[in-house]
């Protein structure tokens, strides 16, 4: 299962570059064993900042052919890690790859949005996308980690 996340905007040098490498990197490593990952970054850029539009239509030529399709949105459900494992390892189950969209400042456009297969929030704050990169880094390596049955979930 090949995992994308695709977001608006260029990640630059410094700590959050830091924390997603490292996460990624865990998860690739760890569940290419029970078939998760390997998870890449794929990364557009509105650079004549069009707005939304622009950036959804950026997004979906992004997005590989057949995936499942998963927007982060703070109108999306809010899901605890179990149940987000549970979700990612029926897909896993099911043979699909699966692609996480980020939207740009402003968000993701609505038609993009009703394309999704599912919402996912992190909560009913609006997060910074850079951090919600890193959120997501480290919930994937969570649920590859609950999947596994390791100890790195405590309840």
């Amino acid at each position: 299962m090949k995992v994308s996340i695709c977001a608006v905007g260029k990640l630059r040098k410094g700590p959050e570059l830091d924390l997603i490498t490292d996460y990624l990197d865990r998860f690739g490593k760890a569940g290419r064993s029970f078939g998760l990952g390997p998870a890449t970054i794929l990364e557009v850029e509105d650079k004549r900042n069009l707005g939304m539009e622009a950036e959804a239509a950026l997004l979906e030529r992004a997005i590989p052919a057949g995936s499942v399709l998963v927007t982060l949105d703070e109108r999306g459900d809010l899901v605890s890690s179990p149940d987000f494992a549970t979700r990612l390892g029926g897909w896993r189950d099911a043979a699909r790859d699966v692609t996480f969209i980020i939207g740009g400042a402003d968000g993701i456009a609505p038609a993009l949005r009703a394309k999704a297969d599912w919402s996912l929030s992190f909560g009913k704050m609006v997060w910074p996308h850079m951090l919600v990169r890193v959120m997501l880094a480290e919930q994937l390596y969570r649920a590859g980690q609950i999947l596994a049955g390791t100890p790195y979930h405590r309840v």
